[in-house]
């Protein structure tokens, strides 16, 4: 078998596609999937997966698809009837008028490490060994479903799990702006590519072209045979529209709320009434699509749905297309794209609604979604000022009450990117005011905690913690399940100097969450604080796991790594961080400090470059100063240690002068860098050198109570301390 556990089939017909998928599979098959995006739109094959899987495990170990909830329930919303939700949050529970949150882009990442993880979960509790999974027209997937097949191919345990993609011959289609995992290169570097030939057609049965045709369509014209497409275009147009509307109307009484984002609404667009029943097909896909961040899909649906419907005929629909496009746009990392389509729509109407998300979303994107470089707060602002104009002419009280409020709260966002913290705090906190004073107290529960927690950064902005941790507090008890919150509320409990009960809220909002890379960072750093150092070990090489471009991962467990004499590990993680960041500073420290254990000379060379590259990195100045002190060139060390404390103070590097001092023969100084040490950090041997300095000062005394303290301390420093010459006592 080959060392190559997953298969890339690439051939340009369907039936040698399938002929090869199937041939000689050597372990059982999971699944047989086919990908093709019109058949459910996004996760056409995931969903399709987990259809098959999920019933037996949710029988076998319902924890396991309870810790999966999210995940299994955003691709499958038809298994909504047998896994319990528990765990809906005040976003996903909105109607449609008051959801003013939009997940990330990384939500489908997320979901599809979640995922991973639970086939690995399902899989390893089936026993008997790997199983395969089979998956053809990939070259036809929704994004997210080549995202998933990019995670699975370099996260799947071969001892679980393999792969076998089949595509067409040519050259994936890879959608546009910035990708987490493009599946392009995940196949190329896990698969062996096997390059189908060419074979006949297989002979089709003796139908006529009416039965050829229809069997075209009940395929959802996902097949690449020419012969049943020439006799479907073949029909009379009017033919063809009733055959995808007998279509439509079968998918539609299946029952299954996917078909509605794949099959559904291309039927419908295909039918007799493609601007009244396939518009308002292509709008049902599209509201689901963006409210579940499955963005690619969304400006598809909304692509085609702006080619059915304008702002004179159907205003309602054209804006709502316009707008989700345009929010998906920016999503994706296209606002550029969104900032035309806005500047189209306020030419297309003088509709005051279409102005006023127009304004607000060109806010947005001003000051939020364009590049760092791009960005033009001063635009936003008036952008937002505009916004809010058109809000404080709403007839009607309520609502212009929670727009104006919303609007300001956009306002508030550029004032703290102004670094306008005390305007940003005064509009947020008018907000909630207002809102509870002109809404009932179950109306936009959604957009009143936004503002809530939007307040609480701004808080913590401005290093009013208790403040802010109070705003957290109320938020996550009305909408306890939202695993960000956690997340902030982690972040600013170690800012409050409490990393026991930050490790806490971490793990809340992973269990909250599919996972979840920065969290898994944060926890892992904050294992670090407290001196856990398997479990931050553990939760770095997680984090590289779930994002292995993190460099600061690598950073990190290299760093660690180093420290507890993993030499080989450190070297690997070093050699992945550098490979993604050639000029990382710290990455570049660590591999002199590496060298220097088999070779001091080219150790010090490398550090001399970094110095001279980045003299403004202190720990390179040190690293090089340890070296030179190794060597014995101690007036080097002590100049190096010296460059690295003028830029930033630390007692280990006052500790280290201290020792070169010493053996330099300057007790004196010495004595101060040790003392600093010490009294930074109370280290028993820090105190043992302060004796060593006493001693050589001649004032025994003194040296005598600082050696007894430092063995009481530590009493394996007894046998150092006895060797000492204390002849003066």
């Amino acid at each position: 078998m080959s060392d190559e556990p997953h298969q890339w089939i690439r051939a340009r017909h369907q039936h040698d596609r399938r002929r090869l998928l199937a041939a000689g599979a050597e372990v059982p098959v999971l699944a047989v999937l086919d990908a093709h995006r019109r058949l459910r739109g996004p996760y056409s094959a995931g969903g399709a997966l987990l259809r098959t899987v999920v019933p037996e495990a949710l029988r076998d170990w319902p924890e396991l698809v309870a810790a999966h909830e999210t995940e299994i329930l955003a691709l499958t919303p038809e298994l909504r009837g047998v896994v319990p939700a528990t765990r809906e949050t005040l976003t996903s529970l909105a109607v449609p008028k008051e959801r003013t949150r939009f997940y990330s882009r990384l939500r489908t990442a997320r979901i599809a490490h979640g995922l991973t993880e639970f086939l690995h979960g399902h899989l390893r509790r089936l026993g008997d060994g790997p199983r395969l999974l089979l998956v053809d027209n990939v070259h036809e997937a929704d994004p997210t479903d080549q995202e998933l097949l990019a995670i699975l191919l370099r996260r799947a345990d071969p001892g679980l799990l393999r792969l076998r993609i089949a595509t067409a011959a040519d050259e994936l289609n890879t959608p546009p702006g910035p990708l987490v995992e493009p599946l392009g290169p995940a196949l190329e570097r896990y698969a062996r590519v096997i390059t189908g030939r060419d074979t006949p057609l297989p002979q089709l049965p003796p139908l006529p072209a009416e039965e050829l045709a229809a069997r075209w369509v009940a395929g959802d014209c996902t097949g690449d045979d020419p012969r049943p497409r020439a006799a479907y275009e073949a029909l009379a147009p009017a033919d063809r529209a009733a055959l995808h509307d007998a279509r439509a109307d079968a998918l539609t009484a299946a029952g299954e709320p996917s078909l509605a984002l794949g099959a559904v609404p291309y039927h419908r667009e295909h039918g007799r009434d493609p601007y009244g029943a396939g518009a308002g097909a292509l709008r049902t896909a599209l509201d689901i699509c963006v409210d579940l961040g499955f963005y690619h899909a969304t400006v598809d649906f909304a692509e085609r749905g702006l080619a059915l419907v304008d702002a004179t005929t159907a205003r309602n629909d054209w804006w709502a297309f316009t707008t989700k496009k345009t929010t998906s746009l920016a999503a994706l990392g296209r606002p550029e794209e969104a900032l035309v389509l806005y500047e189209g729509a306020r030419a297309a109407t003088d509709s005051p609604m279409v102005h006023m998300q127009a304004a607000y979303a060109t806010a947005m994107i001003h000051t939020r979604y364009l590049p760092r470089d791009e960005q033009d707060h001063s635009t936003a602002r008036a952008w937002a000022n505009a916004a809010i104009a058109f809000a404080q002419a709403i007839p009607d009280p309520g609502e212009r009450a929670f727009q104006t409020v919303f609007n300001r709260n956009g306002l508030a966002l550029v004032a703290v990117h102004e670094g306008e913290l005390e305007e940003a705090l005064r509009l947020v906190s008018e907000g909630i005011v207002w809102l509870d004073r002109s809404l009932g107290a179950s109306e936009h529960a959604l957009h009143r905690s936004v503002l809530k927690h939007n307040r609480s950064q701004v808080l913590i902005a401005l290093g009013r913690y208790e403040e802010a941790l109070t705003d957290l507090d109320e938020v996550i008890a009305v909408d306890s399940n939202h695993p960000e919150y956690h997340f902030d509320r982690g972040n600013l409990l170690r800012r409050l100097d409490r990393p026991a009960d930050a490790v806490v809220c971490y793990e809340r909002a992973m269990a909250l969450s599919p996972p979840f890379p920065e969290v898994v960072y944060n926890r892992a750093d904050t294992r670090l604080e407290l001196g856990d150092i398997p479990g931050a070990l553990a939760d770095f090489g997680y984090a590289v796991e779930l994002d292995p471009g993190r460099v600061d991962a690598y950073v990190n467990r290299a760093s660690l790594r180093y420290a507890t004499d993993d030499l080989a590990g450190a070297g690997q993680d070093i050699g992945a961080g550098l490979e993604l960041e050639p000029d990382n500073a710290p990455l570049l420290c660590l591999r002199g400090q590496l060298l220097a254990a088999s070779d001091a000379d080219a150790a010090h060379t490398a550090l001399s470059g970094l110095v001279a590259a980045r003299p403004d990195y202190a720990p390179a100045w040190a690293a090089r100063a340890t070296v030179s002190y190794e060597r014995g060139e101690l007036i080097d060390a002590i100049e190096d240690f010296g460059r690295s404390l003028a830029l930033e103070d630390t007692a280990d590097v006052r500790f280290n002068r201290g020792l070169a001092y010493l053996e330099a023969g300057d007790p004196d100084k010495a004595l101060a860098d040790l003392s600093a040490a010490f009294e930074a950090t109370g280290d028993p041997e820090a105190q043992l050198h302060l004796g060593v300095c006493l001693l050589k000062l001649d004032r025994p005394a003194e040296a005598r109570a600082a050696l007894h303290r430092c063995v009481e301390e530590d009493p394996d420093l007894a046998a150092r301390v006895e060797a000492l010459d204390v002849r003066h006592g």
